[in-house]
């Protein structure tokens, strides 16, 4: 938050961003074990199947890895920041 020139942030809102943001690791990971058990209790039989269970495998996957470990690190970033701010204030 930038305020008057001033850089910096509130710890314990920053704290609960954190939270958010972890738990949104949470709802990514929901996602990719619903539509893997969805697509594996499917009888779909081709090449349209094929196409995207290797999308799936490949790329969706994958990509929904990387946004679940980014939500996680930047919470987690978050609150030690939040705790790194606490104690520079003198607040713990």
């Amino acid at each position: 938050m930038s305020v008057g020139g001033m850089i910096g942030a509130d710890p314990d809102q920053l704290s609960n961003l954190g939270a958010t943001l972890s738990r949104q690791r949470d709802s990514v990971e929901a996602i990719v074990t619903t539509v893997t058990q969805s697509l594996s209790g499917t009888m779909w039989v081709g090449p349209a199947r094929q196409s995207f269970e290797n999308e799936w495998t490949t790329s969706f996957r994958t990509v929904l890895s990387k946004l679940s470990e980014a939500f996680d690190l930047a919470g987690r970033d978050c609150v030690v920041r939040a705790d790194e701010l606490r104690r520079v204030m003198g607040l713990r």
